[in-house]
């Protein structure tokens, strides 16, 4: 609930399995619940009824082993590239971590501009930079809200390529929230798909391609009618007119 007593529900009763491994995509209208939800299983917000669970642990604030994502980049613009990713590793008192987030960096194409600051990059950069700050210190789940949806069409392809191989090289369960479908489908083992406020999951789809993929995927038949079910599913509850 939103503004307190009486206020705007969010989220439906809901109840989703999340795997250890696995790339989940979350797509849902503007104002669903899409980011309420990631912000309730990483620990930033609390439910107001029903819990979120860990194996036999009940979420009670803060999770310590997620890197997160946000539309937004959120680099301090006052640090260059490589404090910027090392920003993770003070919080947690951890030291010697200068190697592994230069290699991050030069996994991530922006070695380059370790010592360059935010506001001198793309924001196809920026989100290079925050991705691997996300990655820094090694967790098991890496929560992503819609960090794509203001970048141009083709940096955007980029950085769909880009999560993929993050998928692929790491053990690391993924949570992707967009508003594309197409994203959606060719970034996840398994797509949610939710209705409008407050948001419920109307359909849980196993994504059958393997990996890598190709954006030439996305020209499918098998492709495009995994699409269609999705609009079905909007169109069944208004979200779309068809």
């Amino acid at each position: 609930m939103y503004g307190g007593a009486g206020g705007v529900r969010a989220i439906a009763p809901l109840s989703a399995e999340l795997r250890s491994g696995e790339a989940v995509s979350i797509v849902g209208p503007s104002g669903c619940g899409k980011s309420t939800l990631l912000r309730l299983i990483a620990g930033l917000d609390m439910p107001s009824r029903g819990e979120i669970r860990f194996g036999d642990k009940a979420v009670k604030g803060p999770v310590n082993d997620v890197g997160i994502v946000f539309q937004r980049d959120l680099l301090l613009e006052w640090r260059n590239v490589l404090d910027n990713v090392l920003l993770p590793a003070e919080i947690k008192g951890l030291s010697g971590m200068e190697p592994r987030a230069r290699a991050l960096l030069e996994e991530f194409g922006v070695a380059d501009f370790a010592g360059s600051y935010p506001w001198q990059l793309s924001g196809g950069m920026r989100q290079r930079v925050a991705i691997a700050r996300a990655l820094l210190t090694n967790p098991t789940m890496l929560f992503l809200d819609e960090p794509f949806s203001a970048l141009d069409a083709l940096t955007r392809d980029q950085m769909n390529v880009l999560l993929q191989r993050v998928q692929a090289t790491r053990s690391v369960m993924t949570l992707l929230i967009t508003h594309s479908i197409p994203e959606a489908i060719f970034c996840a083992d398994r797509v949610l798909v939710m209705s409008g406020r407050p948001g419920a999951i109307i359909d849980d789809i196993a994504i059958p391609f393997e990996r890598p993929r190709r954006l030439a995927l996305r020209e499918t038949s098998e492709f495009s009618a995994i699409g269609r079910r999705i609009r079905e599913q909007f169109e069944k509850v208004g979200v779309l007119v068809g």
